[in-house]
């Protein structure tokens, strides 16, 4: 099987990759013969609360976080990371290494966003949401599911992605529509997507009227019935990621994905790293 473009991976240049190596990523996909792959790098700037008490001291997040559990993401070096990449297309002239970066919540801050993006040329930009708000600030869904329900916080989740569809133009790809599946507790049981089939279809609705790709992450597996509904409300493009934060989760799961995928009519596009699109 021909693996396709990993379109969301990380390196040392995304703040919460300690075991990031930009090179290192370059060399696994050589070995796993991927056409492509895309560095993209986290752009955050919500400030949000940490859930510290399910986490080591010496986590990252501990680490980073203020004595109240805030923690406020450290600005991205875009230069340095042109740079790097820059660095790594003369290494590896036989990889098509694309340039990029993850939006975290872009439509709550548009003019960051908008200066980071006119530093230089980014050939992939993921949109995404990490984080809820929760009383006075926000948390991402490991530290709602202690004291939300968890379709609530799913709910939550997707009206968000909503949000963030209709309010920010400055991404091609939503990234992990299934975020919260994550973190998703054991004693709520199974997730069973028709119990949110109307909220997933509105929001993979929204996506796809909004001319936009969908991101198939394999953190978790893909739900087979997203990918459906996916397609049932219009939705025309996917793209791969592993969501990878050190080399060795390079396109992890992807063989699974393109089954996937091909399963549900997305076959390559007309460049080896363009999205899929539906047949």
């Amino acid at each position: 099987m021909s693996l396709p473009v990993d379109s969301h991976v990380h390196t040392q240049w995304s703040w919460d990759a300690p075991d990031g190596d930009m090179v290192a990523s370059c060399v696994r996909a050589v070995e796993l013969g991927l056409p492509a792959v895309a560095f993209t790098e986290h752009v955050d700037h919500t400030t949000w609360r940490v859930a510290s008490e399910d986490l080591a001291p010496d986590h990252l997040l501990v680490r980073l976080s203020t004595p109240d559990g805030s923690l406020t993401p450290p600005t991205f070096d875009a230069a340095g990371y042109l740079a790097a990449v820059e660095d790594c297309r003369d290494r590896f002239p036989e990889l098509r290494i694309l340039s990029g970066v993850e939006l975290g919540e872009p439509h709550r801050h548009a003019p960051q966003v908008a200066e980071v993006l006119a530093t230089g040329t980014f050939d992939r930009v993921l949109g995404s949401v990490h984080t809820l708000l929760d009383g006075g600030g926000y948390a991402e869904p490991p530290g709602l599911f202690t004291h939300w329900d968890p379709a609530e916080v799913l709910r939550s989740y997707l009206a968000e992605v909503t949000a963030l569809v209709e309010g920010s133009d400055a991404f091609e790809v939503l990234a992990h529509v299934d975020y919260p599946l994550r973190s998703w507790p054991a004693a709520a049981g199974a997730f069973v997507p028709e119990e949110f089939e109307d909220e997933f279809r509105h929001t993979l609705r929204t996506v796809a009227q909004s001319g936009r790709v969908l991101e198939v992450n394999t953190v978790v597996p893909f739900h087979d019935t997203l990918l459906r509904w996916w397609r049932a409300e219009g939705g025309d493009a996917i793209t791969f990621g592993s969501d990878a934060h050190d080399p060795a989760a390079v396109a992890r799961g992807f063989r699974d994905a393109v089954h996937l995928a091909e399963a549900h009519g997305f076959r390559p596009g007309r460049r080896l790293y363009d999205p899929w699109g539906r047949v």
